[in-house]
């Protein structure tokens, strides 16, 4: 059996003018992550990433932390298929619209017009931001000129098959993407519907990895989630 490892980014710059770049605290995820992953001795032998800039990163502050300690750590190509789904401009575009004829995004929308702390702007955006997507992920919304849920997930389900078939018989691969692409894994090993895929997406916190077990056909779930490096309670981030 291979070995496949899908690592959500580390904590991005949410809410503000550039979100694909890591904070500060997401840049101390990822060191955390690859300072463990080097002294459990883990050796990877094909490593990839999708295009976003908070993607890139981490994966390079993970190589930094194995190469600092003299482990080798392989060169991360860059893979289109592993992009995140296009949440901001499913909302963008779709938001004017709910808001003329849907009460319940008024009420979601409020919150934010009104301004809070920016704890409370974070957990606010959050609630419209699932509604919104939950909606489109169950096809009660169409967004012109945006990529299709079973569009992303038929693009990311690409992605996986070819490069878990240039992966060689119990070769270690690693793959640093987002939620989405992360929760498509699972509803490939696990057979989730569109909605139990979504309910997946929302858990996956910054810097956690996810992994699977492959050989031939079979593609299968080991651990979710998981992160063991990040002790203090104050680095568990969702963004």
């Amino acid at each position: 059996m291979s070995r496949l490892f899908l690592i959500r980014h580390a904590q991005a710059s949410f809410l503000e003018e550039d979100y694909d770049k890591l904070s500060n605290l997401g840049e101390e995820q990822a060191h955390l992550l690859g300072e463990y992953w080097a002294q459990q001795n883990l050796q990877f032998d094909r490593v990839c990433t999708g295009p976003r800039r908070r993607q890139i990163h981490t994966a390079q502050i993970v190589a930094e932390e194995f190469r600092r300690t003299s482990k080798p750590f392989p060169e991360a190509l860059t893979t289109a298929e592993f992009d995140e789904y296009d949440g901001e401009n499913v909302l963008r575009r779709a938001l004017p619209g709910l808001l003329e004829k849907s009460q319940r995004a008024r009420e979601l929308y409020r919150p934010l017009e009104e301004g809070s702390s920016s704890n409370d702007r974070s957990k606010n955006f959050q609630r419209l931001f699932e509604w919104v997507i939950t909606k489109w992920v169950g096809g009660e919304l169409a967004v012109p000129g945006v990529e299709t849920w079973p569009e992303f997930c038929a693009r990311v389900n690409r992605g996986i098959s070819h490069f878990v078939s240039q992966c060689g018989h119990g070769a270690t691969a690693a793959i640093f993407c987002s939620g989405g692409p992360i929760a498509v894994a699972v509803q490939r090993a696990l057979h989730l519907s569109p909605q139990d895929t979504l309910r997946v997406m929302w858990m996956s916190r910054n810097a956690s990895y996810t992994d699977f077990l492959f050989s031939g056909d079979r593609f299968t779930l080991s651990e979710f989630n998981a992160f063991p490096h990040l002790e203090d309670p104050s680095l568990l981030t969702y963004r």
